[in-house]
């Protein structure tokens, strides 16, 4: 198996989100900085060139290779904000049903504003998420 590319860097994050053209993308990606960094304790750090992770934890592959990857995080892309929910999205179904208008993939959700979501919601999500994460992580040792 190849090296992961998305790694954590010195990047300073204010400085990356300020870049951000978009001026109500800018405010949401701080917003959920802010969000993410009282959810978790965990100051953001940049990871590879437009990710912002909070937290990190090694995880085990069957074969017994380990990686590390941050416990959430996001990044704004042009076409909208990826919201990246580590413990999988299929756990929360009643939570995601109440979260409002946003597109998935496995562990990603899509969204254009956020406004467009229930942050209160949100933060239910990204709390039981840690929580599910946390305990698989300690249950692979």
């Amino acid at each position: 198996m190849g090296e992961l590319k998305t790694r954590p860097t010195d990047r300073d994050v204010t400085e990356f989100l300020n870049g951000i053209e978009d001026e109500e993308k800018r405010r949401d990606c701080f917003a959920l900085a802010d969000l993410m960094q009282r959810i978790t304790g965990d100051k953001p750090e940049m990871w590879g060139e437009g990710m912002i992770g909070f937290g990190r934890y090694t995880y085990r592959y069957a074969s017994g290779q380990t990686g590390e990857w941050s416990k959430t995080g996001f990044a704004p892309r042009k076409q909208n904000i990826t919201i990246y929910i580590m413990a999988y999205l299929e756990n929360f179904p009643e939570i995601m049903q109440r979260l409002g208008k946003y597109k998935t993939g496995k562990s990603c959700i899509y969204i254009k504003h956020l406004v467009d979501i229930d942050t209160s919601v949100l933060e239910e999500l990204v709390r039981q998420s840690l929580k599910n994460l946390m305990s698989a992580v300690e249950n692979q040792e």
